[in-house]
């Protein structure tokens, strides 16, 4: 079962990671007990929307940024699930004229989809 908690704690661990900020810090900037925003990393707390908003301004992050990381993320987490299951998973275009690139990736087993424009190709 995919939990949304751990994919938000995830992706918030990240992003504070990124800027090599410790909890301490962003729990502090954030006005939030290190040990609750701990559990929230580690998913074990479900975050209020007033708690993230309050997370995103200590990260200098906009809540809307946060979300579409979240979003891919479980996009990703249900279509492993989905081939490990062996079921299709239907998917709705978001756009009626988005050019789409096919991406697999081998030891998955899974096609990602992405708008052609959003697929940078680097020479190795």
């Amino acid at each position: 079962m995919i939990l949304l908690r751990r994919l938000l704690g995830d992706v918030l661990r990240r992003q504070r990671q990124r800027q090599g900020r410790t909890l301490r810090e962003v729990s502090s900037s954030a006005r939030v007990s290190l040990g609750y925003l701990s559990e929230v990393e580690r998913g074990q707390k479900e975050a209020s929307s007033e708690l993230l908003s309050a997370i995103c301004d200590a990260l200098d992050v906009r809540m809307s940024e946060l979300m579409r990381e979240v979003s891919d993320e479980l996009s990703l987490a249900e279509l492993a699930q989905s081939a490990a299951a062996s079921e299709p998973v239907p998917v709705r275009p978001m756009l009626n004229s988005v050019s789409v690139a096919s991406v697999t990736v081998p030891t998955e087993r899974v096609t990602i989809k992405a708008p052609a424009e959003a697929v940078n190709v680097v020479a190795a």
